[in-house]
């Protein structure tokens, strides 16, 4: 049976450049979108010098508008219509477009190809450029689901580039602690890379034996979080999808088990954090998947966000997935196998084309701003103090001087940025959105996960221990009163908070909104209008935004 079918025409309120198989429409596109990664071109048959230089600049604004990667429909009209192409113009055109990439140092891959009805063709290339300022183009994937579900198994396989022997051999080289190899769950944040070549070949530690070789020959970089699955772990979990800000996250589902355990949780965190997401259902050389697809099927139904399931059976699949991942409510769905390999082709192909989920605009902007790097974890390389995280803004470079802090009694201390390594390879900067490892030029008493590394201004900076924010409950037994204890995760700050106060009413319960008071338990944090909080104590959940902030008195520093 055609895994298609067992959804029958759940893609036909999509939009008309999509049909029921995730083809091309028979006859139209959207209108050609006048910002964005993509575009049209009808025919590029012997251009004129001062043409070709027009398209040349053209594809450049393109691939800026996409952080390095650029979509072209050739064959298309500006206003979606498939005209298509002889194969001799197609040729001709492949043949331009090619050699307008090589003039940026660019590469084009065709992602695929249809003959119409005319007999004419249409095609769709991705163009690819990695910026000037970067070794590579990096994605973060966040990888949700639950216990037993195959997370680390198929990250090994993936990573590693070896099948898994059905016992769970692949997944030894994910594990961080010695309870983890033995139990074979995950409790901790584990990072893995996967590269791919110009060509879209998979890179990893099979053809390159360190992480570095990687980095070197890879023009695109998936970075993996593995987060634990086990509902003893969540605040981990939690931690680690609102700290790193991934662009994308895996949900990995047992073929076998179907939808059980956290696999429902780990979806809600994904929507109520506003992560695109996408399913992977693993063990499907065990068992025919049907009933978890069915369950699938139900499940996004039932989280309230009208999603639409799309099972990747071909390349074009893929592609539709690809270019409707951000901007549609579709959630693709692939079905695997770690030992015979089965379906990992068709998810090495989306990683591939899968877009950055912030725009170039957004990045530029996130450049500009003063520096903030968010710590995720520390420890002790020999007797060099290392932190991990996260910089959300700004760019860092060896030898700048930073404010690291708030301290119990929310001052900062100056410091100084000695070494930065991304991927365990050594580098001189890092930028908004990337993730990496300083080290300072000399040891940091009571250094903690939660602190900030700032820019250093003339202004005195405190943390504070008072916040305010715009709070919606997801879901409470109950109702929420002041002096409510739970746990706040803003960025990577996870510590327990007080409700101090409830503006406009005694209590809110589930579905209510309200601005609510915090206090802090434990010690100051760095927090910022604008950041996105969510809170979790048992079941109860919830999310909102920080509108206020109280910062602590200059003289209590």
């Amino acid at each position: 049976m055609d895994l298609m079918n067992l959804f029958g025409s759940s893609l036909e309120d999509i939009g008309d450049s999509i049909d029921h198989t995730g083809l091309f429409h028979p006859t139209s596109l959207p209108p050609e979108p006048q910002v964005g990664n993509i575009e049209y071109k009808l025919k590029i048959v012997n251009p004129s010098r001062q043409r070709f230089q027009h398209l040349v600049t053209q594809m450049k604004w393109r691939l800026r508008e996409g952080q390095g990667e650029a979509i072209y429909e050739i064959g298309v009209e500006d206003n979606g219509m498939l005209a298509g192409l002889s194969n001799a113009d197609m040729k001709d055109s492949l043949h331009t477009l090619e050699q307008m990439a090589i003039k940026l140092g660019a590469s084009t891959t065709i992602l695929r190809q249809r003959v119409l009805d005319n007999h004419k063709n249409v095609c769709e290339v991705l163009v690819r450029k990695i910026p000037d300022d970067q070794n590579n183009i990096e994605i973060r994937i966040a990888v949700l689901g639950n216990a037993d579900a195959g997370k680390s198994t198929l990250l090994g396989v993936l990573t590693q580039g070896s099948p898994d022997n059905g016992r769970g051999r692949a997944r030894l080289n994910m594990f961080r602690h010695k309870h983890e190899i033995q139990s074979g769950r995950t409790s901790s944040i584990s990072h893995e890379i996967l590269g791919f070549n110009s060509k879209g070949d998979a890179i990893n530690y099979d053809k390159c034996m360190t992480a570095e070789e990687i980095c070197d020959e890879s023009t695109k970089l998936v970075t993996f979080l593995d987060l634990a699955g086990h509902r003893k772990y969540i605040h981990t979990t939690v931690h680690g999808l609102s700290g790193y800000l991934p662009h994308h996250a895996m949900l990995v589902v047992s073929g076998t088990a179907g939808v059980v355990g956290m696999t429902q949780e780990h979806l809600s965190l994904a929507i109520a954090l506003n992560v695109p997401f996408f399913i992977v259902v693993t063990k499907i050389d065990l068992t025919y998947p049907h009933k978890t697809l069915e369950s699938l099927q139900t499940l996004l139904k039932l989280v309230g966000s009208c999603r639409r399931p799309l099972v990747v059976n071909n390349i074009d699949d893929v592609v539709t997935a690809c270019s409707n991942q951000l901007s549609q409510n579709i959630v693709p769905i692939f079905c695997v196998s770690n030992v015979t390999g089965e379906g990992l082709n068709l998810l090495l192909k989306f990683m591939y084309a899968l877009p950055p989920g912030v725009s170039s605009k957004e990045k530029e902007l996130l450049e500009k701003e003063k520096p903030e790097f968010q710590i995720d974890e520390n420890f002790h390389a020999g007797d060099i103090q290392v932190m991990g995280g996260l910089l959300v803004k700004g760019i860092i470079s060896e030898g700048m001087k930073m404010k690291l802090g708030p301290m119990k009694n929310g001052s900062f201390e100056d410091v100084v940025v000695k070494s930065i390594h991304r991927n365990r390879v050594h580098c001189r900067s890092v930028r908004a959105g990337q993730s990496a490892a300083i080290s300072l030029t000399r040891q940091v008493n009571h250094l903690r996960n939660g602190m900030v590394l700032l820019q250093q201004c003339d202004e005195n900076i405190t943390g504070c221990l008072f916040f305010q924010a715009n709070v919606s409950v997801l879901f409470h037994a109950t109702a929420i009163y002041p002096s409510f204890q739970t746990t706040v995760h803003i960025g990577s700050i996870r510590q327990t908070a007080t409700v101090i106060g409830i503006f406009g009413a005694d209590c809110i319960q589930t579905n209510d909104r309200a601005s609510i008071v915090f206090k802090f338990k434990s010690h100051p944090e760095h927090v910022t209008v604008g950041q996105r909080l969510f809170f979790r104590e048992g079941t109860a959940k919830g999310i909102g935004e920080v509108t206020q902030v109280f910062p602590l008195p200059i003289t209590q520093t």
